[in-house]
């Protein structure tokens, strides 16, 4: 095994209110590469991460692969290499494609590590002290074409509980329960495709259905942070005394890759037993290397803080087995457990053994900036275990016109006035502006929003700020001021308001896009951001750098590239699930893109004048109010359906940037909008666009 890479770490000082935080994503499984649906749950723990980071809290994120077990044996077995070979390759595919997508582990480990191996042993052996370890001698099945004893992963058949087809010998990934192979329903063997025979073998089990393990539990899912994950944990245990809680086989059969239990030759950890106990081995190895004391972490104890985000399908190890384990073995339990949904692709469902998914290196491979889904992902992310959807027209949009069009352009336009004109320098006395002052008490909510999950509603927070910035610079209009010596001040003030307002949407977007805010730093000159800093502005005692661009627009040619590079996996097999893929538009139809409808600028205007145009049958004078300095004179054809009083002190939408138009009757400099039936004649009618009232003269329209 390589060594672990970690980030620069060292063990820091204890400081007063400052917490120790251990936190862990599930670990991924050595037999395959990442794939977007993976991303979802590191991205959303790097997010969460990070954010309490930037509070200067003392926090380490681990991670390993998931190692051991049957499937990696058969695959090591099937290329003609040891599993530890296996491993070690598919090792630094992980580590890789992590990097990639800027997930910042302190320590990246595996579970095949000695570290591991002794912490299993220790924590068996408290167990089997404790009396809740059992041997037995149970009926399991075995494939007698391969002459092998299978795991639960490698039997299929009819989930015993719901009926539903094609599911795992330990859980059924439909109605979430759990269960014994042998109570598959029609099971076949995934390895031959043989009916598995049953045959007896001495098993170890952990008595889960121990009165303690059961009163424990009670108490212990009072504390998770997700109702739904209370709920369904409470359906699990039952009422009290209906002993629900059956026992966990903790043991597998020779030939098993994994860590042979003490005390019984030919018997292996099953891999959901070293796999959580990973979390303990990789925070162990980072905790040697930099000096950290283990024990005040892990120990009952402790006053550090432990959490685990997850996939839902796996709540039922996390909030019954692993804290089980970990309260009869003498460590801290977990302080909470984040489970979260599934990702689907165009609405359908993410799933590598039907071929649906997406590979995090195609993302690389074909030019996809890993954190224009970062972004988009935590747009859609909120602390429930609510699947989330990637459109991929909407992944589009939403980067081009949130990143690029809100965020980005405020440096862009702000950036080469002040360079130019003001040798790089923000204006100090523009720092108390009043737009700046209601960012500044934003800013908290929206680090509270990240720690509670709610990546969405910090997103949709920061976006609404960056609407009010743009607003006020359309309404200073820097490019105008521009054009005249005597609006210097002017000048200076608004490109120095925007560039300290840009500073703060960097710091409300740090924790999802730090490989661009690294960049925004080192053009703005500054330190790496923290939430302290939101009282920090700019000062004139610092000169910005050269404006350089910070990220690109999505290419729709991109987003092609990423399916035909995924095209094989995308294909439907036999019994696949619905393909992902982009439906090309029909030769008939004439679509336009998203940067085509962006080149419209629709914008609320206020109609405070109307006048019918003398010499005209058809049009109406009207004065706009689009929230600019001065008014806008538009001509519209709509005198048959309205009384020029009528109009007057309405609301309306208007396309600004339409080219002025010279008339017999004046310049008109704008177009406003209007519906009428396709058949105007046999349905006639014409009735301008009305906003809601909430609605006001400037705001853009998209």
């Amino acid at each position: 095994m390589s060594a672990p890479i970690s980030d620069s770490v060292s063990p820091a000082p204890a400081n007063a209110g400052r917490r120790q935080v251990l936190v862990t994503s599930a670990l991924p499984y050595a037999n395959g590469q990442i794939h977007i649906g993976h991303m979802v749950e590191y991205i959303q723990t790097d997010i969460w991460v990070r954010a309490l980071r930037m509070h200067g809290h003392e926090v380490y994120y681990v991670g390993a692969d998931d190692t051991h077990g049957t499937p990696i044996m058969l695959r090591a077995e099937k290329e003609g290499i040891t599993p530890k070979q296996l491993i070690e390759r598919v090792w630094k595919e992980h580590k890789r494609d992590f990097d990639s997508f800027g997930i910042s582990f302190d320590n990246y480990y595996s579970t095949d590590a000695e570290e591991n191996r002794a912490l299993c042993n220790t924590i068996y052996a408290a167990l089997q002290q404790a009396g809740l370890i059992e041997a037995r001698d149970i009926e399991q099945a075995y494939d007698p074409v391969k002459e092998m004893f299978l795991p639960d992963r490698f039997i299929k058949g009819q989930c015993p509980k719901c009926g539903a087809k094609d599911q795992y010998g330990d859980n059924c990934e439909v109605c979430g329960s759990t269960y014994q192979p042998t109570e598959l329903i029609n099971p076949y063997s995934v390895v031959s495709g043989a009916t598995p025979i049953r045959k007896t073998s001495t098993h170890y089990f952990f008595k889960l259905s121990d009165p303690r393990c059961e009163e424990f539990l009670r108490g212990w899912v009072s504390g998770l942070a997700q109702p739904e994950a209370t709920n369904k944990m409470r359906e699990w245990l039952g009422d009290k005394g209906e002993a629900k809680l059956a026992d966990w086989d903790i043991s597998r059969d020779s030939p098993y890759f994994g860590f042979e239990i003490p005390g019984a030759p030919g018997k292996y950890f099953y891999v959901w037993v070293d796999a959580p106990v990973g979390y303990y081995a990789s925070f162990k190895n980072l905790a040697d290397r930099i000096g950290l004391k283990f024990d005040d972490w892990v120990k009952p104890e402790s006053k550090a803080e432990q959490y685990h985000f997850i996939g839902k399908d796996i709540l039922y190890f996390h909030t019954l087995f692993w804290p089980a384990m970990l309260e009869f073995s003498g460590h801290r339990t977990p302080t909470n457990v984040f489970a979260h949904g599934f990702l689907t692709v165009d609405g359908a469902k993410m799933s590598k053994s039907r071929g649906t998914f997406i590979t995090a290196q195609s993302v690389i491979d074909t030019g996809i900036n890993p954190e224009w889904l970062r972004y988009y992902f935590a747009a859609k992310l909120n602390s429930t275990m609510e699947d989330i959807d990637l459109n991929l027209e909407d992944f589009q949009a939403r980067v081009n016109s949130d990143l690029v069009g809100k965020y980005v352009n405020i440096a862009s336009r702000a950036a080469g006035f002040l360079l130019k004109r003001f040798e790089g320098r923000v204006q100090d006395s523009a720092m108390n502006h009043a737009l700046l002052a209601d960012m500044r008490a934003t800013i908290p909510q929206i680090a509270a929003y990240y720690e509670s999950r709610e990546y969405s509603r910090a997103l949709r927070t920061t976006m609404e700020l960056a609407d009010a910035v743009n607003a006020y610079v359309d309404t200073a209009k820097p490019w105008e001021q521009a054009k005249d010596p005597a609006n210097a001040v002017a000048l200076h003030e608004t490109c120095s308001v925007s560039l300290e307002a840009f500073r703060l949407l960097s710091l409300a977007l740090k924790p999802v896009l730090p490989k661009l805010i690294e960049q925004v730093e080192a053009f703005l000159g500054i330190a790496p951001l923290a939430w302290a800093d939101v009282a920090v502005p700019l000062s004139s005692g610092n000169a910005i750098n050269a404006y350089k661009h910070l990220t690109t627009r999505v290419d729709p040619k991109q987003i092609t590239a990423l399916l035909d590079a995924n095209r094989e996996s995308l294909q439907p097999g036999a019994e696949a699930a619905p393909v992902v893929k982009a439906a090309a538009p029909k030769e008939e139809e004439s679509f336009i893109s998203i940067d085509d409808f962006a080149k419209v600028d629709l914008r609320i205007a206020k109609i405070v004048d109307c006048k019918a145009v003398e010499g005209s049958d058809k049009l109406l004078q009207l004065t706009l109010d689009v929230g600019e300095e001065k008014t806008r004179n538009v001509f519209s054809g709509i005198k048959s359906a309205y009384k020029p009083e009528d109009l007057v002190g309405k609301l309306t939408v208007m396309v600004v940037n339409l080219a002025p138009r010279k008339m017999k009757f004046g310049l008109s400099e704008g177009m406003v909008l209007a519906a009428s039936a396709a058949n105007e004649k046999a349905e006639p009618g014409l009735y301008i666009l009305e906003p809601h009232s909430g609605a006001k003269p400037g705001m853009r329209v998209k």
